[in-house]
């Protein structure tokens, strides 16, 4: 064996563990002990293991709890359970827990060295195929990432190249412009894709529940720490962690961060005990953290710790070849979703989204587009459809056919608005209410009032 392959032995029996370790060592494995299930927990924290062998019945965690827990740290490494209560009920349960398969107690010796190099040989095979795929450029597939722009091919080309390393990344753009796809991106296209991609928005908390968050606490830490936690490096041991909107995050927050990454370990609050973490850090912000660097408000050289890759994204109103086919994308996520039978986006409708800013950038085009496969009536989404904001444009398209002559009155110049409008839903008065921004009583009257009968209005509906 030209590497000694590493395996967690998890059995509250003594006897049973210094067997299993003669054993397996004779076989020329690596063998390291757990006396319970959260002991074994701790152990797959801390480092890694080719092979789990997991006793079901322990006094302090049994294998099952802590089955789940080791699927949560190491989702891939293969687990086979021990028990000396052999039943269809527990077989299936481990199963469904994500064991491998299991052994029953007195363990045949022979069946567990088959078992062992069965399961060793489906893990590394299972790896072997993800390397081949990333090799064959499989997991260089960024589907999620929409743009055909050539801004968004160089962001692609650069994803491509620092998706497989283990650099930092600081990802930096307008909110709303696809950080937290491009952060997923990266992970999913990583060797540590079979791993935990872990998420902190660190303005979503105050700075001691960020900390706690982050680092995991004590029980008794602070008040209402009612029971020990875990923080969210611990979860990503081994994965991937994003940090979202870094630049709010305090300077006592950064420097333990800092050291997080410098030494790669960090207390929990109220806790002694050092925590080793093997991470890659994503953060992302809308702020110049530079500037912010100047004034003070972010330390120094946690900037140029994080500021290894810089990735920035572009707003949507600097790509608007990309609003389209965004578009189309949202089109059909919503319209599945609500069970509307939409066809497409019509041509006026698309050129008002190219025509628009977009202040919220791909977020906010995301939601028009959900509003509109909500509002549509017809089989196309047709300008009416949108906000009020994306409508204004319609009518600053159409002021060559709604010039307002001098002289002419309010009351004049609103029966001629309301004229316009009309026209432009093919006589849907709902919709010209809405658009006009009164309701259709209000409109009703106003019909009353300028005796815009329905052959002089576009044709309104009754």
């Amino acid at each position: 064996m030209s590497e000694r392959l590493k395996i967690l032995v998890v059995d509250d029996e003594e006897s049973h563990r210094v067997m299993l370790k003669a054993v397996l060592g004779v076989e020329g494995y690596l063998v390291a002990e757990a006396s319970d299930g959260t002991e074994a927990v701790t152990a797959v924290e801390r480092e890694a293991f080719d092979l789990i062998l997991l006793d079901i019945r322990m006094t302090t965690m049994d294998g099952i709890e802590a089955l789940t827990e080791i699927r949560k740290i190491s989702p891939l490494v293969p687990v086979l359970i021990m028990t000396a209560y052999a039943s269809v009920k527990t077989a299936v349960e481990a199963l469904k827990a994500g064991a491998f398969d299991y052994l029953t107690k007195p363990l045949d010796i022979e069946e567990l060295k088959i078992l062992i190099e069965k399961a060793l040989e489906h893990y590394h095979l299972h790896v072997e195929n993800l390397v081949l795929k990333e090799r064959l450029g499989d997991r260089f597939d960024f589907s999620r990432i929409i743009g055909r722009g050539q801004r968004m091919k160089s962001l692609l080309d650069t994803l491509a190249m620092v998706a497989p390393s283990d650099a930092t990344v600081l990802l930096m753009g307008e909110s709303g412009t696809g950080k937290e796809v491009v952060a997923n991106a990266i992970h999913h296209n990583s060797p540590r894709a079979g791993q935990p991609l872990i998420k902190v928005s660190c303005a979503a908390l105050p700075e001691t529940l960020l900390e706690s968050e982050l680092f995991g606490h004590e029980r008794g830490a602070f008040t209402g720490a009612t029971a020990r936690r875990e923080g969210r490096f611990q979860l990503a041991h081994r994965g991937t962690i994003f940090l979202d909107e870094v630049g709010e995050m305090s300077l006592p927050v950064q420097t333990k961060l800092l050291r997080v990454l410098q030494e790669k370990e960090f207390e929990p609050l109220g806790s002694v005990r050092t925590v080793k973490v093997d991470i890659r850090l994503i953060t992302a912000t809308n702020k110049d953290l530079a500037q912010e660097v100047k004034s003070g408000r972010f330390r120094e050289d946690l900037y140029y710790r994080l500021n290894v890759v810089p990735i920035v994204l572009p707003p949507l109103y600097e790509r608007k070849e990309d609003i389209p086919p965004l578009a189309d994308h949202f089109l059909a996520i919503y319209r599945e979703k609500n069970g509307k039978r939409l066809r497409e986006i019509s041509g006026k409708a698309m050129d008002l989204l190219v025509r628009y800013d977009w202040p919220g950038n791909i977020r906010e085009l995301e939601n028009c587009i959900e509003r509109a496969v909500i509002m549509a009536r017809e089989e196309a989404i047709v300008p009416a459809d949108f906000p009020p904001q994306i409508r204004m444009l319609s009518m600053e398209g159409e002021r060559e056919g709604f010039d307002i002559p001098y002289g002419i009155s309010l009351d004049e110049m609103e029966r001629a608005l309301i004229v316009k409008t009309l026209a432009e839903t093919g006589g849907n008065r709902t919709k010209t209410a809405e658009i006009l921004g009164i309701n259709r009583r209000t409109l009703q009257n106003k019909l009353k009032q300028y005796a815009l009968e329905p052959q002089d209005a576009g044709q309104p509906a009754p």
